[in-house]
């Protein structure tokens, strides 16, 4: 007999394609390599090699010689900078990865394969843009606010000529000064006359923002420099952009974990409102900028903060919304996702152009209230906006025959709350990308709705359709049974 029990869901694990996924670090043989790397490095009484995690210059070596002998980057930061797990940072390169060729949504960029990116708070290390670039070959813009983060930043991207032509490091300064100056790699900046409209066009965002009270709560949390928007020019696009954010409201916060030395400054560590505050940042952004990216994309540090953020994103209309697990030794980071850009048409429908039959449960009905009830009700329903009704009271079966003009005085005739719904379910795209309400060709719909009875109080209420090749759910509102109106999709 089979076991029933339900199964343990397993734990993520590193990304497949990550490299180290089947050969994780080998320290003794990096020890035997790199004399600066075998300094840090013991042997337990087992005799495996470990370094030991709460020592900076250890953690910092190790990233330096896994950049260097796994990627052919070269690799530096000083003192008191945060120091990346190359592991870890290397499975977000990955999902992005396969976000971009998940085909979810469609290719927005015209440079043909071509992918570019953008890192929110690059920071000294530069660690996504270096990986990204030696990776998959990959263009980037890394932004930081520190004048520390930029110089650093830039010396690591050109102590790499072979992929220095393919990152950009940008300041993320005031917000008007940065929509006219750019910083690149050789530290020059170019500066140009601002824009006589330029304040209208802030002022008109400004207004527009705080008219969304989802996003009004958004701007009262985040006190800070520039994130996106003032910091992408007017006419960029991007594939994607990512960040690592500030995890924590304070460096006392910070440094709870006793185990771990990856240092960090005040400025990549700390947020006021913590990291929740500062991708909700992002968010107010990207309502702004819309398509400028295909994925906007975050880490996150604690779970409960992925709930909340995925509610935000739903409020303020958010087309597509993905979430991750990253998982390196036992650290465990999550992944958001999202995006503006519509789905690809066949994402939606795909799932419903066999499916014929429709159903729902109908529960908490009072007793008196039986089988035959609802089908009187379905049929007086239907009747009542002009449809064409055919009962059968033995078999618990009304055959209903809709217009186009029925179908819209149906739409019409339900509560507001209930037309909103039925929109979703009635509307189907067209190939340019408009909606349209979805009737079969001859201008009929010929279905049949049955009513069964489960249990007393509980009715299952299906919907079959009878035109040959569509298939579009039925809305059924059968008003006033036991003192409550009961509706569904079939």
């Amino acid at each position: 007999m089979p076991n029933k029990k339900r199964k343990r869901l397993e734990r993520p694990t590193i990304h497949p394609r990550n490299r180290y996924s089947e050969n994780p670090p080998d320290f003794r043989l990096l020890a035997s390599l790199y004399p600066s790397f075998e300094s840090f490095v013991f042997y337990s009484h087992d005799g495996r090699p470990r370094i030991d995690w709460t020592d900076f210059n250890a953690t910092r070596e190790l990233t330096r010689v896994l950049l260097d002998h796994d990627h052919g980057v070269k690799w530096w930061i000083p003192d008191g900078q945060l120091c990346p797990t190359v592991p870890n940072r290397s499975n977000y390169i990955h999902w992005i990865e396969d976000l971009l060729s998940s085909e979810i949504i469609a290719k927005t960029n015209t440079s043909q394969d071509k992918v570019r990116g953008f890192d929110i708070g690059t920071g000294a290390n530069c660690i996504y843009p270096l990986l990204g670039a030696s990776l998959l070959g990959w263009s980037f813009v890394g932004t930081d606010v520190t004048d520390v983060a930029l110089e650093w930043a830039r010396q690591n991207v050109r102590n790499n000529p072979h992929i220095s032509e393919l990152i950009e490091i940008r300041k993320s300064g005031d917000a008007g000064q940065s929509l006219l100056t750019e910083e690149t790699c050789s530290g020059q900046m170019v500066s140009g006359e601002p824009d006589p409209g330029l304040g209208d066009i802030l002022s008109e965002k400004s207004e527009s923002l705080t008219s969304n009270p989802v996003v009004s709560d958004i701007m009262k949390e985040y006190h800070g420099p520039p994130v996106l928007f003032g910091v992408v020019k007017d006419g960029e696009s991007f594939d994607f952009c990512m960040c690592n954010p500030p995890f924590f409201e304070s460096m006392e916060e910070a440094g709870l974990n006793p185990k771990t030395s990856c240092g960090g400054t005040a400025q990549e560590m700390v947020c006021p409102g913590g990291e929740r505050a500062f991708i909700s940042q992002i968010i107010e952004d990207s309502v702004i900028l819309k398509q400028s990216f295909r994925w906007y994309t975050s880490m996150i540090g604690r779970k409960s903060n992925l709930k909340v953020l995925v509610s935000k994103l739903r409020e303020v209309g958010v087309t597509i919304v993905k979430t991750t697990e990253f998982v390196q030794g036992k650290t465990c980071r999550w992944g958001l996702a999202w995006s503006f850009t519509p789905p690809l048409k066949k994402m939606i429908v795909s799932h419903l152009v066999e499916k014929r039959k429709f159903s729902f449960m109908l529960e908490g009905l009072q007793r008196q209230f039986s089988a035959i009830h609802v089908l009187k009700s379905v049929e007086s329903f239907f009747t009542a906006a002009g449809a064409s009704c055919k009962s059968n009271t033995l078999s618990f079966i009304v055959d209903v025959t809709a217009s186009k003009e029925h179908v819209e005085a149906i739409l019409k005739s339900v509560p507001q709350k209930i037309d909103e719904s039925v929109n979703c379910h009635f509307m189907s795209e067209t190939s340019n990308g408009s909606s349209r309400l979805h009737t079969p060709v001859d201008d009929k719909l010929c279905f049949h709705v049955s009513v069964f009875q489960q249990i007393p109080g509980t009715l299952l209420v299906r919907g079959s359709l009878n035109h040959d090749g569509n298939s579009e759910s039925i809305f059924i509102y059968i008003p006033t049974i036991g003192g409550s109106s009961e509706e569904g999709i079939l």
